[in-house]
């Protein structure tokens, strides 16, 4: 059943993926994400689930993948760092088709840096992160409600296309706490290529071979050519998943002066810097991709038709940028487009104050 009540970020996503069906939930500690793995030692055994606290990140990316493999839904968290040591893993999940949600509550870096929210994962998160040709699908909420939607999402999207998702917030979303709705799971609206259909059976999941025959889960394909037949296998799935699972949100970008995009929570702050520049007389617009892989490149560029001012506005030096900059080039050159970055690294988070101030430096 519906129901609204006031939860912290990670405990509110925890508690989304318990009522999305996870049974499995593997995790080590690490701020800013800690509220995950206590609320699941808690929540798991009450639903009849299993919490085990891993004896390292590898580990516990290791013991999703053994769950997925027999069929249940599986989850691990961590923070930067421990995303990092996650990555041999998650491409092993990915080479084996395996579905399972990593949820990456983002911190300061390189290194240990810091526990401040940051957004410098975005290129390992949506590059792939691991060894190999591969792809996860990388999912951006920017409120606590959205956080436990797309939590929810995330397990029924690994299932349809038996591949990992990645839930990427920052750690001040995984702080916040806000008035947060849970979805009836039997009756919110699925996404993408989701709507209207019922998952697959997961016949292809190792739950024992009484009955039928045996079948095995593997990642290593050492017959001349069968890793490259399986890297095109998974190639078409990919540019499925691109064509039916990108995902943005547009908010009165056809007649803007300017359109101001990010995700998570610098399009958090991009909206309100919106209000404060409407009460000056100018028009902006928003552009915030809900998927950062698949981006949204093919909507953003539609916008790009009629607009040349973009301010970029990211927690990290410059990697969302690529992405826009990718999506523009495709109808018009970059001298032509003018494409500004506001960055701030290392745990830095923008100010409404500093984009109005960059916005009137870039319009005549």
């Amino acid at each position: 059943m519906s129901q609204t009540i006031f939860m912290k970020g990670n405990e509110a996503m925890a508690e989304a993926a318990i009522r999305a069906g996870c049974r499995f939930y593997f995790g080590y500690p690490i701020t800013p994400q800690n509220e995950v793995p206590a609320y699941m030692s808690r929540r798991m055994p009450e639903v009849g689930g299993t919490f085990l606290q891993a004896e390292s990140e590898l580990a516990a990316i290791n013991m999703v993948f053994g769950a997925a493999a027999a069929g249940a839904r599986a989850m691990t968290s961590s923070s930067s760092p421990g995303i990092s040591l996650k990555q041999e893993g998650i491409s092993y999940m990915a080479g084996c088709e395996l579905p399972g949600v990593i949820a990456n509550i983002a911190r300061g870096g390189p290194g240990l840096g810091n526990i401040s929210p940051a957004q410098s994962d975005y290129w390992q998160s949506t590059r792939g992160g691991g060894h190999g040709d591969y792809r996860t699908i990388v999912l951006a909420p920017h409120t606590v409600t959205e956080l436990v939607e797309l939590t929810m999402d995330a397990f029924d999207l690994a299932d349809l296309y038996r591949n990992p998702v990645l839930v990427l917030a920052e750690g001040l979303l995984g702080q916040m706490m806000e008035r947060v709705f849970f979805p009836d799971p039997e009756k919110r609206q699925l996404v993408g290529l989701l709507r209207g259909r019922s998952l697959p059976a997961k016949d292809w999941a190792l739950t024992g071979a009484k009955g039928r025959k045996p079948q095995f889960i593997k990642s290593l394909l050492m017959r001349p050519g069968a890793l490259e037949e399986h890297n095109f296998k998974l190639a078409e799935k990919y540019a499925l998943i691109e064509r039916e699972e990108a995902a943005a949100e547009e908010i009165d970008c056809e007649e803007a002066d300017i359109i101001l995009t990010g995700y998570g929570t610098c399009a958090r702050i991009a909206k309100r810097a919106k209000e404060m520049l409407a009460a000056q007389g100018i028009k902006a617009g928003i552009f915030r991709p809900i998927t950062l892989w698949p981006f949204p490149a093919k909507r953003l560029a539609a916008l790009a038709r009629e607009q040349n001012n973009f301010l970029v506005i990211e927690m990290s030096l410059g990697q969302y940028i690529e992405d826009v900059q990718l999506a523009v080039a495709q109808v018009k050159s970059l001298q032509e487009a003018k494409i500004q970055l506001l960055a701030r690294p290392g745990g830095g988070v923008p100010y409404p104050e500093e984009i109005v101030g960059r916005v009137r430096e870039m319009l005549p």
